[in-house]
């Protein structure tokens, strides 16, 4: 870690231009891309949770969802949002749900691994129809990055909630400005936080890539640290398509070490652990790529 530290130091001090178009880049990617994206879901997440609506709008998923995954209401709620406004919405919700005592520890400790995903929307726009040029492979692609954390989930849950605890109550639902003030703060001071992480890992992927290494281990390291400019870097290179695709579903599994950051700094002040995250994130993107050689096979046959 000093190392590490050291390193970005004297990178920051040695090329202070590079540096300052990096967090420029990063801020903008941030700016144009994370920001609109995000910060509605973030701000609506925050109404539904401070007001309990998203307790009550749980209930009416509860019954057709239980059946496939069984999870309590407020459990549903994080299914649904960490898949469909995609990361890092699983881990903020989880984090909030469980401050709240809406969810239990051990419910949490699964969903906020699980339902930390990249989205569908992110998947299909930018990954396979932007860089990779194969959209015809959205579905499959969902199915083997979503199918291992809903699996596991499943089987996580279940062995561990066999008997659940009597959830209370949920109280009626309350609206006014005081809610709708403090889940804007929220959502903004959590966008905040990402942003910062974005703008240094921007750094960081300037500095491997000035470092004196071989070409592909600059490209394997640039995925590990972030995906939107790993996936760029991965899809222009020479490597066969099959290579890039399953490559691409790996790192994109996994989601970064970037994503790590964010999702440490969103569950900070609870007793969630990161490094259950991070191994929970390492099985599913073996399991995800194992999943993509099946599917470029199938697929896309030689």
């Amino acid at each position: 870690m000093f190392v590490g530290i050291f390193l970005f130091l004297l990178y920051i001090l040695s090329a202070p231009a590079q540096a300052v178009r990096a967090a420029a880049d990063g801020l903008s990617l941030w700016y144009e891309r994370v920001l609109p994206a995000l910060l509605p879901f973030a701000i609506l997440s925050n109404i539904l949770i401070c007001s309990n609506c998203a307790i009550l709008c749980a209930r009416r998923l509860v019954k057709p969802l239980r059946f496939l995954f069984p999870a309590s209401e407020a459990g549903i709620f994080v299914l649904c949002t960490g898949f469909l406004f995609g990361f890092p919405m699983g881990s903020k919700n989880c984090a909030s749900l469980l401050a709240s005592k809406d969810m239990s520890f051990e419910e949490a400790n699964v969903l906020f691994c699980i339902t930390n995903n990249i989205s569908p929307v992110f998947i299909n726009s930018y990954i396979l129809t932007q860089e990779l040029c194969c959209p015809e492979l959205f579905v499959p692609s969902l199915i083997l990055l979503y199918g291992p954390p809903l699996l596991l989930g499943r089987f996580l849950l279940r062995k561990k909630t066999a008997a659940p605890a009597a959830k209370k109550a949920a109280s009626r639902s309350q609206m006014n400005f005081k809610i709708i003030d403090a889940s804007i703060m929220n959502g903004f001071e959590a966008l905040v936080k990402i942003g910062g992480y974005i703008m240094l890992f921007s750094i960081v992927i300037t500095l491997i890539c000035s470092l004196p290494l071989p070409w592909l281990c600059k490209l394997l390291l640039v995925n590990l640290t972030e995906i939107t400019n790993g996936i760029h870097l991965l899809a222009a290179s020479a490597l066969p398509f099959s290579v890039k695709y399953v490559l691409a579903m790996v790192f994109t599994a996994f989601g970064g070490f970037c994503g790590i950051a964010q999702t440490s700094s969103m569950i900070k002040g609870t007793s969630l652990s990161i490094r259950h995250y991070l191994c929970i994130r390492v099985l599913l993107a073996f399991c995800s790529g194992v999943l993509a050689l099946l599917a470029i096979r199938l697929f896309l046959p030689l």
